[in-house]
């Protein structure tokens, strides 16, 4: 067996060069970990997307990595989302600077996060595919295949798969990915449009047919599309006239359609890993979870996934924090995947009803919601990801776990402060820290006259936070934090 170039010790290998592993391995190389990113395919970002998508939370998390305000230059912005029938969520009134969705094409978030990843001296190896696996006390053996069918092995530290719904990860550590196809047959073509749609997003669901609409941005327009009739197996040939035929049915026309340069069909499926973590390997991503992709929730909560696992790995690489911590990513994100599964899933499933009795269910939820504030404020945060909070110990203050909105501080604000993959801490007087937490911590005082002092995680949630405290009892806290 010939082995290939060696891993650093105490390192990370991340498997899979998507949205999800890119931020992952920026993260760890941003907080000095030496990471290993390995891809099968070669280096080359498609420009094929598969999302369009960016919701709150996860243009905060990017905020958080001074990456957001360039993608809102190439995205266009929509301050609403219409999900079926006459239901439309608002999203001009969430309480994030982010009060929008951007749409924008997969590849370009793909590209920021690479150059990111780059930067911070990940390093990439291509065209090398995961074929085992194995581990035990103090670290992880992958074993590979090279570009030429050469095999190798790859040791690190931990080893995290954000490879996708056919995981070589998730495979190797013995993981069941329980679930069901949701829809069969969905088109898929990338074509130009004789004429513009009225809206950045333009999706409806129609009797028997549903389809969607986004622009890549460079002329081409990404066309999703599903008949209930057409229940064909994934390798029958797409026509054009076809797509065409659905988006007529759903949307009342097809926009004239023409020159596609990509077609194809897939399936839709609902899955969920029982488990994300198995000793000293990780999934997040499509290679945890997948889902329909109605509400576009699928590379958000990828990327979510990166921002919460990547700084509880870098604490306890570099011996900062003890292992226990890396259990509260299954407990924390966990939920979260569950969650979504089952939003999408309720989405998608009332975009198709039919049934005389689920259409009356889909017109009583969409008047309840519309008519009912607190209800379609809910609905707003849990499919912008804003809504989510974690867990807490009994005891904590009530802020403990939840998500902290870009607060203005005394210089200015949380998520420029959150740059640098730190912890914030904010304090009403000043807070004169130890020298040797400057590389994990940041100390900053509030804008205004708030008491309060909050210890904020370099994901955004707040890991402790008290009313009154005095220089022990935050010692105390940001020693048990950070370390």
């Amino acid at each position: 067996m010939r082995t290939l170039k060696a891993v650093p010790p105490g390192s990370v290998i991340v498997v899979g060069s998507g949205p999800t592993g890119l931020l992952l391995a920026g993260d760890l190389a941003t907080a000095g970990v030496p990471v290993t990113l390995v891809e099968k395919r070669p280096h080359k970002i498609s420009n094929l997307s598969r999302a369009f998508v960016l919701h709150a939370r996860t243009l905060e998390q990017l905020d958080a990595r001074g990456l957001a305000d360039g993608l809102e230059r190439k995205g266009q912005a929509l301050d609403r989302i219409r999900l079926f029938g006459g239901l439309t969520v608002a999203l001009d009134t969430l309480p994030s600077r982010f009060n929008q969705l951007l749409v924008i094409p997969q590849y370009e978030v793909e590209k920021a996060l690479q150059r990111r990843a780059e930067d911070a001296g990940v390093r990439f190896v291509y065209e090398t595919e995961v074929t085992g696996l194995s581990q035990d006390a103090d670290g992880v053996i992958l074993e590979v295949r090279g570009r030429e069918g050469e095999s190798g092995q790859l040791r690190a530290a931990y080893v995290v798969g954000t490879d996708g719904m056919r995981s070589a990860v998730r495979a190797a550590v013995g993981l069941s990915f329980p679930g069901k196809s949701v829809i069969r047959s969905v088109v898929l073509a990338d074509v130009r449009l004789d004429e513009e749609p009225e809206s950045v997003l333009t999706a409806d669901a129609v009797g028997d047919a549903f389809a969607f609409i986004a622009p890549f941005g460079d002329g081409y327009y990404r066309v999703i599309g599903w008949h209930r009739g057409r229940d064909v197996p994934d390798s029958e040939p797409l026509e054009l006239d076809e797509v065409k035929e659905i988006a007529r049915l759903a949307l009342g026309r097809d926009y004239g359609m023409r020159d596609a340069r990509w077609m194809s069909r897939f399936h839709s499926d609902e899955r969920q890993a029982p488990a994300y973590r198995v000793g000293r390997v990780f999934l997040a991503g499509d290679a945890a979870h997948v889902h329909t992709p109605a509400g576009g929730q699928g590379m958000n909560t990828g990327l979510q996934d990166a921002a919460n696992l990547s700084w509880k790995l870098a604490l306890v690489v570099n011996g900062h924090a003890d292992t226990a911590l890396l259990d509260t990513y299954q407990a924390e994100r966990h939920p979260v995947g569950k969650s979504v599964l089952r939003s999408s899933g309720g989405i998608v499933r009332l975009a198709m009803a039919k049934r005389p009795w689920t259409l009356a269910l889909r017109a009583g939820l969409t008047t309840f919601l519309n008519h009912v504030g607190p209800a379609r404020r809910k609905a707003a945060g849990q499919i912008t990801g804003i809504g989510y909070a974690y867990g807490a110990p009994r005891g904590s203050h009530r802020l403990t776990g939840t998500r902290v909105p870009d607060v203005a501080l005394e210089i200015g604000r949380l998520y420029e402060a959150l740059r640098g993959g730190r912890f914030v801490l904010i304090t009403p007087e000043a807070y004169d820290d130890r020298q040797d937490r400057k590389d994990r911590l940041t100390v900053e005082r509030w804008a205004g006259d708030r008491r309060t002092t909050v210890l904020v995680r370099p994901d955004g949630y707040v890991a402790w936070a008290a009313e009154s405290a005095d220089p022990a009892a935050i010692e105390a806290a940001v020693a048990a934090h950070v370390g």
